[in-house]
């Protein structure tokens, strides 16, 4: 992978970007710069993965108008580029796993986060299938007085359980894990989507379970916990554990 250095002085017509930040991406170049004086988000596609730009920006193109998501500028497809908005907020991770946030506000961003899920389902629901946005990753989004979410090249048919246990298997699973206030959020959030949308979620302790399962190839060196929880919410669903005695 390039640095956005090498990849914005290889192009003319990106040469005079001011780079302000560079963003954490494990496959893709992507970064907030100044382009003609205009703030926009970078987002350079490895080669091969050429087809979650043109996902990614189908998502964006489509959605934007109606949904809490950034405005696509440009889909440069000789260089493999999205350019977009830049949404200025806070991350709803670190939000949401700062000791210094109250529960009743964090509450609130969840039930948004909810809304938002449900909103997206719904605007690409079609009578045959529905479009999940993948990489359910709470880093994925970002708070201002509402919640806005980033990154759709995993976007794909699916069904909506997978989307909303993936986003509870990294809320249970990012620091601090699974405490109890983490289990009390993630039952706030299942149920303000249930509410938010005219279909039933099916089977979510188990999809939460699996996506827990999944998270390992990311987090090897939590392999033990994940899989201990994994099992505990196969077999009890959400209920709020208490501390440690499971692993006795």
């Amino acid at each position: 992978m390039k640095s956005l250095e090498e990849l914005l002085h290889s192009s003319k017509q990106y040469a005079t970007a001011q780079i302000q930040k560079h963003f954490k991406s494990h496959k893709n170049t992507v970064g907030y710069i100044l382009l003609n004086g205009k703030p926009r988000v970078i987002k350079w596609f490895v080669p091969g993965l050429k087809n979650n730009m043109l996902k990614e920006y189908t998502i964006l193109e489509k959605g934007a108008p109606h949904l809490n998501i950034p405005t696509p500028f440009k889909k440069d497809e000789r260089h493999n580029v999205i350019l977009m908005s830049y949404i200025i907020g806070k991350n709803v991770c670190d939000l949401l796993n700062d000791d210094q946030v109250r529960l009743e506000e964090k509450k609130h961003v969840v039930t948004l986060l909810a809304e938002w899920y449900g909103t997206f389902h719904t605007f690409f629901h079609t009578k045959d299938h529905f479009i999940i946005r993948g990489d359910s990753n709470l880093r994925n989004f970002i708070f201002t007085d509402k919640v806005w979410g980033l990154d759709f090249e995993e976007s794909r048919k699916g069904q909506p359980e997978e989307d909303i246990a993936s986003l509870c298997s990294s809320l249970l699973s990012t620091d601090p894990m699974f405490t109890e206030e983490k289990f009390e959020l993630c039952k706030e959030f299942i149920t303000s989507y249930e509410t938010s949308v005219s279909w039933k979620v099916h089977s979510i302790s188990k999809e939460i379970s699996y996506a827990l399962l999944e998270r390992i190839q990311w987090r090897p060196q939590d392999e033990e916990t994940l899989r201990k929880y994994s099992e505990k919410i196969r077999k009890e669903g959400l209920a709020i554990p208490q501390p440690f005695t499971i692993f006795k």
